[in-house]
């Protein structure tokens, strides 16, 4: 069986009472749903998409889809208000709401909980799904929306709920975001309105079904996959900049430089030293604050280290210390980057990722494709740890079995 296979979007929507066609709502779909699996696989998200194929198609590794539906609620509206009588429409939830429903056309899709996933015990791709696997859908779910309201943010849209699903990469045998994410995803609020709503709810709130109707759902539909390319945009510029007091240190700003790399922030490596020409590392920061675009300074310096100091008490772009240490003066160099004079502000981190974190995270404040790898940095570690306990209970399991079975045959 060949991994990937090739998806098309419905051209008629999700299951609803009505059956009304749109003409062109395919390319529309596969525009929205590429451009978001996109920006998510970008982030770092694992998804089952690997490529846009045509107007009306996209390239998918294969899976085996879990029978779930996973919905994240901002917002409270729609049928959660039905279910759920004296919670008025607007209500927020903080963190946002995480419900799953099971795909069964015969009874319109029952909620479910965790504890009736677990029980029915499936199994795909020779995966069966457990406790673990249905906290690493959960997570996911929660960090997918959080990725995607942050990136509808900067054109002033309001995600109000959201739509996936997941399967078992067949090759991989991991869960994947998969099937598709489009306009029947999601309630888009354009300025956190509701009349102003650009989703399928507008087909929905339809009192007659006309031409004209039609055809301004469609223009609905047509709005966001315009838009929604500028999800892979960011406005925000940013950089970093590392200030070495000596070339000797240019390996340890070398993993600064890879790691912003990570985070798809530029870096750039100079050489300066406070003590020896102070004149000098002040026109430095000059020339990258002349300039408009936001800047972390980095300063790398062991011994005595002035020039992250220096650059704080001169400078209002934000300053962090990463030194070098060495084996043998390290533990009293430290405190050069550690002890500063009052009203500078300079915080020191020894790991050379960990500064281009700090940098990060300052640019993520107002750049949603940073934010987005910071958020699915840590969902991704998060399921790494759960499935290391999972791998290692499972260790110890099979270990106390055979324990077992040995005593058994004395």
């Amino acid at each position: 069986m060949c991994s990937h296979a090739v998806k098309r979007p419905n051209n008629g929507g999700k299951r609803t009472a009505r059956k009304d066609r749109m003409e062109g709502k395919a390319a529309i779909s596969n525009t929205t749903t590429s451009c978001v699996f996109q920006l998510l696989q970008e982030a770092g998200i694992k998804t089952a998409f690997v490529r846009k194929q045509s107007d009306t198609a996209f390239i998918a590794a294969h899976c085996e889809m879990i029978p779930i539906e996973w919905v994240c609620r901002r917002i409270a509206t729609g049928s959660f208000l039905k279910r759920n009588p004296g919670v008025k429409e607007g209500y927020k939830f903080y963190p946002p709401k995480i419900e799953m429903f099971y795909k069964d056309d015969a009874n319109n899709d029952p909620q479910w909980s965790e504890e009736q996933i677990i029980e029915a015990k499936f199994c795909f791709a020779g995966l069966t799904i457990g406790q673990t696997e249905v906290d690493i859908m959960s997570r996911s779910t929660q960090a997918i929306f959080e990725i995607l309201e942050k990136a509808w943010q900067p054109q002033n849209c309001t995600l109000v709920d959201l739509k996936i699903e997941f399967g078992v990469n067949v090759l991989t045998k991991e869960i994947v975001l998969a099937d598709v994410i489009d306009n029947d995803s999601w309630r888009l609020w354009p300025a956190g309105d509701r009349s102003q709503q650009k989703d399928k709810q507008s087909y929905r709130d339809l009192k007659e079904v006309t031409p004209e109707a039609l055809q301004m759902v469609k223009r609905n539909f047509e709005w966001v996959s315009e838009r929604v390319e500028l999800l892979l945009k960011t406005k925000s510029q940013g950089r970093v900049v590392v200030l070495m007091g000596s070339s000797s240190d240019l390996s340890h700003c070398e993993k600064i430089k890879k790691a912003c790399a990570t985070f798809g922030i530029p870096c750039e490596l100079r050489v300066t030293s406070a003590h020896k020409g102070p004149d000098e590392t002040l026109r430095i920061k000059a020339e990258y604050e002349g300039d408009g675009i936001p800047t972390v300074f980095v300063a790398v310096a062991g011994r005595s280290n002035g020039l992250g100091p220096v650059m704080s008490g001169n400078t209002a772009y934000p300053v962090v210390n990463c030194p070098p240490l060495s084996a043998d003066w390290g533990t009293q160099d430290v405190w050069s980057s550690l002890r500063l004079p009052s009203g500078l502000s300079c915080p020191t981190t020894l790991s050379p990722e960990g500064a281009a974190q700090f940098a990060a995270q300052i640019f993520g404040l107002n750049n949603h494709l940073v934010w987005a790898k910071l958020r699915s940095n840590m969902l991704n570690t998060w399921i790494s740890l759960k499935q290391a306990d999972k791998k290692l209970r499972e260790c110890s399991l099979g270990t106390s079995t055979k324990a077992t079975n040995f005593w058994g045959e004395i």
